[in-house]
């Protein structure tokens, strides 16, 4: 089976260019589960209740988030009430949201979903290492398709937590820096493992945001909003194989998508649901 983890969503352009090219590329891919981590997709900061059932309705099967969660207190409704979004599992026990998602694949196969914040250069949250220890316990016996999406600032709490959970998970796929790395690989233990899977949203930008905004106030001190950029939008992500009966890694891909190729999987989708309208929602 394959799964496709998209990285950190920013704002309007970064949804927009995910919804249209979505149905294309999972048909393109033979993509059986789409997780999107979209902490950053309302306005550059946090999620609403509407775009969460928009980024649904698209054919995300499961959305992780990060350590802006809880910026936007509409979420707390969502959080409460669907089975598609988890918070950061080594958030303390009475914070809002699900720390585990379980949730079917196109292919059948069953597949368990956390995320987890690290700690170096970040807020202080709870050990990670000792929240995956506990999470991995709390997922049914019969899943063995498992992806963390490890929300970390420094590479080396990404690099120590892959090789923590190797051969216990399917994939530890690194996302908040906003820039894909180049070391994907398969560990010996089976999982699948990447620093940082990228941004998805505006790349002619400073990691999502106006380049002349962050500039002025990192070279002035003078503070401005950072709001969202607008150019050369592409979708980031990662593709990892699977053997769903063992849950380890065969193989372990990254993925860029620009805005023309967008436009083209999203006509290759309106073509399919044309010429074979009962085959919709399979995709």
């Amino acid at each position: 089976m394959r799964i496709l983890l998209i990285g950190d969503t920013v704002g309007k352009p970064g949804r927009q260019i995910v919804i249209r090219a979505l149905a294309g590329l999972r048909i393109r891919e033979r993509i059986d589960f789409v997780v999107v981590n979209a902490e950053n997709v309302a306005g550059g900061s946090g999620i609403t209740p509407a775009i969460y059932h928009e980024l649904i309705s698209a054919g995300v099967d499961c959305i992780t988030m990060g350590d802006h969660i809880y910026r936007r207190p509409e979420v707390f409704s969502i959080l409460q009430t669907e089975a598609r979004i988890v918070r950061p599992a080594n958030y303390p026990p009475p914070a809002p949201g699900a720390e585990l998602a379980v949730h079917t694949a196109a292919d059948g196969t069953r597949v368990g979903v956390f995320s987890l914040l690290g700690r170096v250069f970040m807020h202080p949250v709870d050990c990670p290492f000792r929240a995956a220890d506990r999470v991995l316990k709390r997922f049914p016996h019969d899943i063995r398709v498992i992806l963390l999406d490890f929300h970390a600032e420094a590479t080396s709490d990404m690099q120590v937590m892959g090789r923590h959970l190797d051969g216990r998970v399917s994939a530890v796929l690194g996302t908040h820096t906003h820039v894909p790395t180049a070391d994907e690989q398969i560990l010996p233990g089976g999982t699948a493992f990447q620093c940082d899977v990228g941004m998805t949203g505006p790349c002619e930008s400073i990691l999502g945001r106006r380049i002349d905004r962050v500039l002025e106030t990192t070279l002035t001190f003078r503070p401005t909003h950072f709001e969202v950029a607008s150019g050369d939008v592409r979708i980031h992500g990662t593709l990892v194989d699977v053997d769903p009966a063992s849950g380890r890694a065969t193989a372990i891909r990254r993925l860029v998508v620009q805005q023309p190729e967008a436009d083209q999987l999203a006509m290759r989708a309106r073509r399919r649901d044309t010429d074979c309208p009962a085959e919709r929602g399979k995709l």
